[in-house]
């Protein structure tokens, strides 16, 4: 039986407890009742996946009716960029992240990237890694071009190296996760 990526992702968001389909639900699996405000908090890189991918991933979500957060359209210009990131992560039930070759090479990708995994491990937050043209395996290990962006990145952090661990332990913990793996096909 074939599954289009949107229907994999419906089964995949059906597996939320308590998931609806409308914004500001409250959700149980949190230390009292804490506000959630969507079911689904988009991570991407945008110059690679953005035109092909993410944006209709996006409208197929928001179509189906399921509040889904992406950058580009819910923080306003003037924010804080970071507080809001963090803010939206806490209040989805879930998380979508699309790997792709650049993805690494964004310290914003991998800081959200290390919230959600870490929302993962204390309040069972579910994850789905999807990896669009780019191995999981460069993602675990940081090889190919993947590891390369990497590397430049972690240059630039040489003096933050607890926090770039943190980012390769997320990266190999989302890696080995049940994913799905798509090829660029334009």
């Amino acid at each position: 039986m074939a599954f289009n990526l949107v229907t994999l992702i419906l089964i995949f968001l059906s597996l939320i407890p308590g998931a609806t389909r409308t914004p500001r639900t409250c959700d149980p699996s949190f230390r009292g009742p804490v506000l959630t405000t969507y079911d689904v908090f988009l991570s991407f890189r945008g110059e690679d996946t953005r035109k092909y991918f993410t944006d209709h991933l996006y409208k197929a979500l928001t179509r189906a009716g399921i509040p889904t957060f992406r950058d580009d359209d819910e923080i306003r210009i003037g924010e804080n960029i970071e507080l809001e990131i963090q803010k939206a992560i806490q209040e989805s039930k879930s998380s979508i992240i699309v790997f792709s070759k650049n993805y690494s090479s964004s310290r914003w990708c991998l800081d959200e990237l290390s919230m959600i995994m870490e929302r993962r491990r204390t309040f069972g937050h579910l994850v789905f890694p999807v990896f669009y043209d780019v191995d999981p395996s460069e993602v675990e290990n940081q090889t190919g071009q993947f590891g390369e962006e990497f590397a430049k990145l972690e240059v630039r952090f040489k003096y933050q190296m607890e926090r770039v661990e943190g980012w390769r332990r997320a990266l190999k913990e989302a890696a080995n996760m049940e994913r799905m793996v798509l090829e660029d096909r334009y």
